[in-house]
């Protein structure tokens, strides 16, 4: 299936479904036709799997990135660049991203800031990468006091979703994806029962489907796009405080699952939605096998603290909630509102 992402002489394609990555060496003879070299950024964990058989067409170089969140910081994007300055790559060649959200961000990140551009095509290998981070040009690395705090937007020049990449994940890293997933889903407010019938492509195709069209309409978050964000500013706060704890504590997709959770609570205690779409929520989360826990040994002032530096934020408490006109991003909550639901919240775990 190819689904458009409509931005005028930056339009590209996502290619979705078994066997996409075979029409690398297609889009980057089509989309970058004096291009010489390829750079391919992947993950170490990635490197020696059965379907890591991309074929570029070019002359192409693997340069290998640390599995996970821990690869996306500054010293990764100086070491990228570093090692395309190495390899001679010029304005006119591709950078290719192969492997999750972590790799595709910092792969588009050092794409756009090299030699100030060069085109990046990317090939996301898990279920959060082919559903959301690889795709609308949001390319970023983390600080250690916030997710993605140093970015650029730099739309890449098509995108590849093998779903046979999926089949060889783990459980935990596919409930990771749902988590993105089950965002789309409530975005769209289809019925909890029609999880358990939908298959993985079409559960690929309705989350690329949805933000296809959302970042054809408002490329750089200034209106529609920040719906996307659904669910992530308690969740990006929560994902740090567990990454700096523990790498391995908490996935995105499933601190994403927590903020969807804490979301449609907010909404309910500022009289925005009543009980029955909290429930809705849950059951949702329940029926993507997602946990809506919030980690005991966070607390309010903790997290409070990391939203309110939130790149989504205006030096206040920013969320988007659903409400009488539908999602929408609601500034300028009460700090303590935010405190009160977190601490019930927590409660119910």
């Amino acid at each position: 299936m190819k689904i458009d992402v409509d931005l005028g002489e930056r339009a590209y394609e996502v290619i979705t479904g078994l066997g996409a990555r075979r029409h690398l060496a297609e889009v980057i003879a089509r989309r970058a036709p004096r291009a010489r070299t390829a750079a391919i950024v992947t993950s170490e964990g990635l490197v020696g799997r059965q379907w890591f058989d991309v074929e570029t067409g070019l002359d192409q170089h693997v340069i290998v990135v640390p599995d996970g969140e821990t690869a996306k910081s500054m010293a990764a994007v100086e070491y990228l660049c570093e090692r395309f300055v190495a390899l001679g790559l010029s304005r006119d060649d591709v950078v290719v991203g192969v492997g999750g959200g972590a790799v595709t961000d910092l792969a588009g990140f050092a794409a756009a800031v090299y030699l100030r551009g060069v085109g990046v095509v990317q090939v996301p290998t898990t279920l959060v990468g082919q559903v959301d981070a690889a795709i609308g040009g949001k390319t970023g690395v983390n600080l250690t006091v916030g997710k993605n705090l140093v970015g650029a937007f730099h739309q890449p020049l098509g995108v590849l979703c093998d779903t046979a990449a999926l089949e060889t994940l783990p459980d935990r890293e596919l409930r990771s994806g749902y988590g993105e997933v089950a965002k789309c889903w409530l975005l769209e407010r289809r019925d909890p029962s029609g999880v358990t019938v939908a298959t993985r492509e079409d559960l690929v195709a309705l989350s690329v489907g949805l933000k296809a069209g959302i970042v054809s309409q408002d490329e750089r978050e200034s209106g529609r796009r920040a719906l996307l964000n659904y669910g992530h500013t308690l969740g990006h706060a929560v994902e740090l405080v567990a990454l700096e704890r523990d790498p391995d504590e908490l996935r995105h997709g499933e601190a994403v699952a927590i903020g969807l959770g804490f979301a449609a609570r907010l909404a309910h205690a500022l009289g925005r939605v009543d009980e029955g779409s909290v429930e809705a929520h849950d059951a949702v989360l329940d029926a993507f096998g997602l946990a809506r826990r919030l980690p005991a040994a966070m607390s309010s002032e903790q997290l409070i603290a990391i939203m309110q530096r939130d790149k989504k934020a205006h030096h206040d408490l920013t969320f988007v909630l659903d409400g009488p006109a539908g999602f929408e991003v609601v500034s300028g909550v009460a700090p303590d509102v935010v405190s009160r639901v977190i601490d019930q919240f927590r409660s119910e775990s």
